[in-house]
Parts: C-alpha cells; sequence; structure tokens
C-alpha cells in the first residue's frame, strides 16, 4: 500500500517551489517571496495557505487572474497612510510589500495604517503580522474578500454576500512565542455563517478594509463582479512610542502566564494564540514538512513539467 503522506525537509520544499515558481516566468525575488510565505504556513501547520496553493497560483497566473509581473505603487498619503495598489499581485508580494513599507513608517510615527487594494488571495494573513512582532512590534491584519457564504439569523437565511473575513493580532513576547491571533470573522456550517455577530463584524470589516482602500467588493456582488480580487488593510504599531518593547513583552508574557496558570477544565483551557503554531514549527523544522502523497504527487508532476529535479523526501 502507498504511504499516506511523506515528509519533505523544509529548506528542500521552500527550494522545490521556488524553482516551479521561477519557471513559471516569475522573478526570483518574487519567486522566493511567494514561497517564503507558502514554508511559514506549512511549517506551522496552516497546510491550507501552504505549498497545495502552488498549482493554484500558476493557474491564476496562466489565466491572468493574478499578474505574475505586477507594478506594485506604495503611496504614502498622510504622514501615517499608506495606499498599496497591488496590480493583481498575490497577496504574499502585496503584503510583504505593504508591511515593509509600513515598519519604518511606524518607527517615524507610532502607528501606521497601510490600506492594499487589488490583490489576489492573501494567504495566511497571520504571516504579515508576524513579520511586525518579530520586530518588536505589534500589528492588525484584516482580509476582504469577494462574497462567499450567506449570513444566517437563528438558523435563518438573511442575506447573501457575506464573508467570512480573517483577521490577525499578533504581539511581540519574550519568554513565550509572540501572541499570534489567526482567524475569521464567524464559523462556519455548511458554507453559512451561523453567527450574525461574526456576520456583521465581516460587513465592519469590509468597510474598513475595502471602503477604505476605495476598491469596494461586497456592493458588487450579484453583479458580474464576483472574482478573486481581495484587500487587506494592515495596522502597524511601535510598541516603543508608548512604553520599552521589553516592559511591553514581559507584559505579554506575565499575562500569558496569568491565563495559562489557572486549572484547566478540559476542553474549556485558554489556548495561547500562536503557542501551538511556534510548537509546530519546531517539530516541522526539525522532522520535515507532512505532506499527503496526493500533495506530493501533484507537485511532483508540475516539476516534471518543467523539467526540474526533485528533492527526495525525508526517511
Amino acid at each position: 500500500m502507498p504511504a499516506q503522506s511523506v515528509r519533505v525537509a523544509a529548506q528542500d520544499l521552500r527550494a522545490l517551489a521556488t524553482d516551479i515558481l521561477v519557471a513559471a516566468g516569475l522573478t526570483p525575488n518574487h519567486a522566493r517571496t511567494i514561497t517564503d510565505a507558502f514554508i511559514w504556513a506549512n511549517l506551522r501547520g496552516i497546510d491550507a495557505h501552504g505549498v497545495v496553493g502552488l498549482p493554484r497560483y500558476l493557474e491564476m497566473f496562466e489565466h491572468e487572474q493574478a499578474n505574475a509581473h505586477p507594478s506594485i505603487d506604495v503611496q504614502r498619503i498622510r504622514h501615517s497612510t499608506l495606499l498599496v495598489d497591488a496590480d493583481r499581485a498575490p497577496g504574499p508580494l502585496a503584503l510583504t510589500v505593504a508591511m515593509r513599507e509600513a515598519m519604518p513608517v511606524a518607527r517615524q510615527t507610532g502607528v501606521v495604517w497601510a490600506a492594499v487594494r487589488g490583490t489576489v488571495h492573501t494567504g495566511a494573513i497571520g504571516y504579515y503580522t508576524s513579520m511586525a512582532s518579530a520586530e518588536g512590534m505589534a500589528a492588525i491584519g484584516i482580509v476582504a474578500g469577494a462574497a462567499n457564504t450567506t449570513s444566517t439569523s437563528n438558523g435563518e437565511a438573511q442575506s447573501a454576500g457575506s464573508v467570512t473575513t480573517p483577521f490577525s493580532i499578533a504581539l511581540p513576547a519574550q519568554r513565550h512565542p509572540d501572541f499570534l491571533l489567526d482567524m475569521a470573522t464567524a464559523s462556519l456550517a455548511l458554507g453559512k455563517i451561523t453567527h450574525a455577530a461574526g456576520a456583521g463584524m465581516s460587513l465592519a470589516l469590509e468597510l474598513l478594509t475595502s471602503g477604505i482602500s476605495g476598491n469596494p467588493l461586497l456592493s458588487q456582488f450579484g453583479a458580474g463582479a464576483n472574482d478573486d480580487r481581495q484587500n487587506a488593510t494592515l495596522v502597524v504599531v511601535d510598541v516603543s512610542a508608548f512604553l520599552p518593547v521589553d516592559d511591553f513583552r514581559a507584559i505579554v508574557d506575565e499575562t500569558i502566564d496569568a491565563v495559562t496558570a489557572r486549572p484547566s477544565m478540559g476542553d474549556d483551557a485558554v489556548p495561547i494564540p500562536g503557542a501551538r503554531g511556534a510548537a509546530c514549527y519546531a517539530e516541522r523544522s526539525r522532522d520535515g514538512v507532512p505532506l499527503p502523497s496526493e500533495i506530493w504527487a501533484a507537485l511532483l508532476d508540475v516539476a516534471e513539467g518543467f523539467d526540474i529535479s526533485v528533492p527526495e523526501p525525508m526517511a
């Protein structure tokens, strides 16, 4: 019986994905940027945003749903605001640029709001906010996409065109892994938002993200414009504008200690956002990234089509 999964060393998987994207026509720098986002997600156990998406990206480039050679335009509108026109760049390109531009501005101003419009498939939003926490900064990330769900109240459908908006909050810690919340605004059941509050939050974040970027999505639902476009918001805070970063890290650590010290009540124990992903990152960095055999086979097929050598899985 064939193996149900294989383990591939992270550095080998990163090299393979990068080679495939370069062979597909991307610049080496853009290929590495996208691959870094994929591998980060795989290492943290967010496999739905990992290399499983590589064949889909190739399709988006081929059908010009995403731009393989975007001209990403960053405008500093005011002292603490950036507007990033992604030119249909995949999220790993557009949001990496946005975060790299936002962090030095936050160092100057204390806080920056970066509005990103016209990107495609942002991937794991926590990847971008974690870039800031790794630099001792705090960050909030929001993604607004095309409508794909129906909101409900008490089990009854209310309106079409809602979305489950992903958002993330990242905060730097010291002894503990950085706090990293990465979630959607509503739980899903059979393709429907089951909580009115989640639907309301999705609408609010759509207006804060797509509305402020001048690229509305939900208002175009049903008008032939329901496509792969997404918008995003990154808010970056330089913690040192308020207190020394080490003092804030200590507060984060002490707060986590206080929460985890409480007696566990079985399934009601409070999970600390970021802890499980950090443990998974350490384990997979050491032992390799597990890939379902069908995903690995699909990557092998793509590599063969480009005549790219493939690394051997780990024993």
